[in-house]
């Protein structure tokens, strides 16, 4: 007899992202929901007999019940720290309460909790642990029975935490610490959170109950620096605590040395402060399966991020929220004039030979021409807050829909065709970066490029005016360096085009 399916909540997330293929593995059927089909489609599992996509918002009561109308169980995974910034634990707490309301609507036999480790009446508690704690609170004060797992730091290629480790360690030599580097921790690998998330699905003795789950190894965050140098084969860092950075101090550290931005980095640094250790370890007879020590699982996420075999990533997560200028069929004059530069040039290749640098954009390949200016933008974003160009990207020549590249994310990909990008970097307005092939022919393509970009105010058309020299600059030295990537012959320009001209009604004014 077929089990009903089991509902993940936070299905292109980074815990989510994995687990559904954890549990494809052992046989179950899954319903992934996301708020975007589109982001959730790209996905490897997408297409599997047993997964269904369905669209939701745990801030929506009634799609969150559609969504979760016949399944057996649910995962809340949850977590609006990325999306929703400083109002993460406000909307937490909503979508706690969406997901009791759900489970009881919908008489599901269980719902399971990633929540964080931290006891709770501790008085330097952070804000962000007592959210995740609060969350759990709500959960399990509902009729349908809640398992709560509370982790550390995780362990895996992408994981923020770990992400942030990698870069600080990697760049900095030395390096002048809070008095948290000296805080006991008991970091967890992402396959372990992963089987006992699996292994507490249905099973009877984790009904309504909460686990602390960690590794083996009982560390200092100094120890993790250490370990970390040595996996990695960089000399001893030099650790030298103070006692005057504060968590604030320590976030905008972190914002300009890793890809990590600071509204993210501040949560997290204010709970390093608090020891973060399994109180109890009842989990461990109840799900069984082998533990990873820090030093293994520090090595398995060196060698996914080397082998460019990276399953999820922190900045997975978010709602991909495309501009509703970026539609068709609108009147000129709704929503603001959008302002435009494009260029177009034909080469003498495939269509899949000139999609290979265009889906490499980004990251350690850069931008073909120009990369100075790139990254000057990006250290400027970086001084405003931004997100920069560290947050690089989650494989090398792969993309999917909602990925990140530096500071853009994946808005639509059509492969030998389209690929869109939507600007995260702050600027007065919103932009879209557009590549477009046009096949003419086995060996003719046409490329074009266009930037467009809908100012906000008199500083948005400032900004785009001030930059429209470069924008000629660069847009046209990368066409051309494209041509040379490729190793073909430019038949015609680059040059310039009206960007409502083409096939397509995806350009000009609203």
């Amino acid at each position: 007899m077929q089990t009903p399916p089991v509902l993940v909540t936070g299905a292109t997330g980074y815990v989510g992202g994995r687990l559904v293929t954890r549990l494809l593995a052992t046989g179950h059927t899954v319903r992934a929901m996301g708020r975007t089909l589109e982001k959730m489609a790209c996905r490897p599992w997408a297409g599997h007999a047993r997964v269904q996509l369905v669209q939701g918002d745990m801030q929506d009561l009634p799609s969150l019940i559609q969504a979760g109308h016949a399944c057996g169980a649910a995962y809340h995974l949850v977590h609006s720290m990325i999306a929703q910034k400083s109002r993460y634990a406000e909307v937490d707490r909503q979508s706690a309460i969406n997901m009791r309301t759900a489970a009881e609507e919908c008489c599901w036999r269980q719902i399971i909790y990633l929540g964080g480790l931290g006891e709770a009446d501790n008085p330097k508690l952070s804000h962000h642990l007592a959210s995740r704690h609060e969350v759990g609170h709500i959960l399990q004060s509902g009729k349908v029975p809640t398992t709560v797992l509370r982790a550390a730091m995780i362990l895996g290629s992408g994981s923020a935490s770990f992400e942030i480790l990698r870069y600080l360690v990697e760049r900095l030599p030395v390096m002048i610490t809070p008095r948290w580097v000296r805080t006991p921790t008991q970091p967890i690998a992402i396959e372990n959170v992963l089987g006992y998330l699996v292994g507490c699905l249905y099973n009877e003795r984790t009904l309504g109950e909460t686990f602390d789950i960690g590794g083996p190894d009982i560390v200092q965050y100094g120890d993790l620096i250490r370990l970390y140098a040595q996996e990695a084969g960089l000399p001893p860092r030099r650790v030298i605590p103070v006692p005057v950075l504060t968590p604030r101090l320590s976030a905008h550290w972190i914002h300009w040395v890793t890809p990590v931005p600071r509204d993210i980095a501040l949560p997290l640094t204010e709970g390093l402060s608090v020891p973060t250790i399994c109180s109890e370890n009842r989990i461990r007879e109840l799900v069984d399966h082998k533990l990873i020590d820090c030093r293994q699982a520090m090595r398995t996420a060196l060698d996914s991020i080397l082998e460019k075999q990276v399953e999820t990533c922190w900045s997975d997560a978010g709602h991909l929220q495309p501009p509703e200028w970026a539609a068709c069929g609108d009147a000129d004059y709704a929503g603001g004039t959008i302002v435009s530069c494009a260029y177009r040039m034909r080469l003498g290749a495939s269509a899949e030979a000139v999609w290979k640098p265009i889906v490499s954009l980004g990251g350690s390949t850069g931008y073909y021409y120009g990369n100075w200016l790139w990254r000057l933008r990006g250290i400027l974003d970086r001084a405003l807050g931004g997100i920069g160009l560290r947050r690089g990207r989650r494989h090398s020549i792969s993309l999917q829909i909602g990925d990140a590249v530096d500071f853009w994310r994946v808005l639509t990909m059509e492969p030998l065709y389209r690929l869109s990008l939507l600007a995260e970097m702050k600027m007065p307005g919103e932009a879209i970066l557009d590549y477009q092939l046009f096949h003419q022919g086995e060996c003719t393509t046409e490329l074009r490029m266009a930037a467009r970009f809908l100012p906000r105010g008199l500083g948005g058309l400032l900004y785009w005016y001030a930059l429209y020299p470069v924008h000629l600059l660069i847009f046209k030295g990368m066409l051309q360096a494209i041509a040379r990537q490729v190793r073909a012959p430019i038949l015609d320009g680059p040059r310039r085009f009206d960007a409502r001209d083409g096939p397509t009604c995806r350009w000009g004014k609203r």
